[in-house]
């Protein structure tokens, strides 16, 4: 590229997502954003990404609120943004596959409260467990981004990664996201990666990455400048650590570059202020924990997302077994190896973490097997690039009979189902879809919504005001 070819980078802020979901625990509630929405509108950014992952579960199971509620609120504001979800394939924004009309009626839903983008990945990147949720955002005229789990492993060549690029692109997608959970993507293989991704297909790229390991600024400057579209950045309140580099840090740093965002530094810092007193407080109360914050160098090495290492570390506690931490890390790249090698990223890692875990506390590997991991050995969860270890598969499973096919292929439709399960407390279409994905945590929501509108709300104290 010449030096005066002007290319601006586009930015995708994720500071109503990933960046609280990583850093506060998704605890953001949507009165906190809604004073800010208008002058976020205003900035320019290519998206703003506000809901999926792990918000949905959250609104309802912590906040008590509806997340369809919240989505219609933000688009509201947001009158000249893109919005965008993250979606997880065929597990919807669960754990577990769902029937393919749930996920069609989820992505129709989803849009029609006001998605544009929706990111869709699969935690071992099997692309039959795509299909469903892509070909439902083309059907619903929604921009459908393909989310690549970036990891390492001999398995995971640039050939890997150009060949999975190739099939996106046929599928239909319209953008593809390098989506590193982990902060693992070093900025010479960055280089590498964009530049390879860049080649064997003409979608745009976006880059996703955390600041877990402390290379990500410079992952994206590299990326960047090797052809990368687009980077997702959060606001400096709730950035860096677990989160992803700040926004208007590598708005400076493209700055007067043929990589110009073009963004307003003071606008932003306007914007920062609002989620500034949000930082404090969730500094004061404990939900934003100092730890999470540094570098740690230990991703690199165990290959582990930040969420994941913090996970572990409360399993152990609870067990009074925080001296086997080390252990457990090292017991983790085994288990993966033997489970086929996936990526770290929900739901694969909760159940390599925990299988690692028991492990290391039974002093015998696999002498205890969490049903996860047998869903996953029986290919439950779909194909592993890898083949997984057939002594591990025997001691754990037997001679249980394994998938081959997509899983989601055995599964029966269920929204019919659903719906009649769930009729006393339905209110708007969507709350069938809420119950789908989260049974127990969506009736305790809508007990709650139904007693509110009575007015016996049990949190509420005897004058009327909620408890501090």
């Amino acid at each position: 590229m010449s030096q005066v070819e002007k290319r601006p980078v586009k930015i995708t802020e994720t500071i109503l997502r990933d960046a609280h979901q990583s850093l506060i625990a998704t605890r953001m509630t949507t009165e906190q954003m809604l004073p800010i929405v208008d002058k976020m509108d205003k900035i320019g950014y290519h998206a703003v990404e506000c809901w999926g992952g792990a918000t949905f579960d959250s609104c309802l199971r912590f906040l008590k609120e509806d997340p369809w509620e919240r989505l219609r609120k933000l688009k509201d504001g947001f009158k000249n943004t893109k919005l965008q979800m993250l979606f997880r394939g065929q597990n919807i924004l669960g754990y577990n596959h769902y029937p393919d009309d749930v996920v069609e009626y989820f992505v129709q839903k989803s849009i029609a409260n006001g998605i544009d983008i929706i990111r869709i990945f699969d935690c071992l990147n099997d692309i039959r467990n795509l299909e469903c949720a892509v070909k439902a955002a083309i059907k619903e005229k929604g921009h459908a981004q393909v989310a690549l789990s970036y990891t390492l492993g001999d398995a995971y060549t640039l050939d890997y990664w150009m060949d999975i690029a190739k099939k996106i692109e046929d599928m239909g997608a319209h953008s593809i996201c390098i989506k590193d959970m982990a902060g693992l993507l070093v900025p010479a293989k960055a280089t590498e990666l964009v530049q390879a991704l860049k080649s064997a297909t003409t979608l745009p790229i976006d880059l996703h990455t955390h600041y877990t390991s402390g290379v990500a600024s410079m992952t994206y400057m590299k990326a960047v400048e090797a052809g990368c579209d687009i980077i997702d950045t959060a606001m400096s309140p709730l950035a860096l650590g677990t989160s992803q580099p700040a926004t208007e840090v590598m708005v400076e740093a493209f700055k007067g570059t043929p990589y110009d965002t073009g963004l307003d530094i003071t606008a932003l810092s306007e914007i920062a202020e609002h989620f500034t007193p949000i930082r404090e407080e969730a500094l004061k109360s404990g939900l934003l924990n100092p730890k999470v914050l540094g570098v740690n160098i230990k991703t690199l090495m165990y290959q582990v997302p930040g969420g994941m290492l913090s996970n572990l570390l409360s399993q152990l506690k609870e067990q009074g077994a925080e001296d086997k931490f080390q252990a457990v890390l090292e017991e983790v790249p085994r288990v993966r190896k033997d489970f086929g090698e996936p990526p770290l990223v929900t739901p694969s890692s909760q159940i390599v973490g925990t299988q690692a875990v028991f492990n290391v506390l039974m002093g015998e590997r696999y002498k205890m097997v969490t049903n996860e991991s047998k869903k996953l050995l029986r290919g439950e969860f779909g194909q592993t690039v890898k083949p997984m270890n057939p002594e591990v598969i025997k001691k754990c499973i037997g001679d249980a009979e394994r998938i081959t096919c997509r899983p989601a292929d055995k599964l029966e439709p269920k929204l019919v189902q659903y719906e009649k399960e769930m009729a006393q407390w339905k209110e708007q279409d969507e709350d069938v879809l809420s119950y789908a994905l989260f049974p127990q945590v969506a009736v305790d929501f809508f007990k709650y919504r139904e007693a509110q509108k009575t007015k016996v709300d049990p949190t509420l104290a005897k004058d009327g005001s909620y408890p501090v």
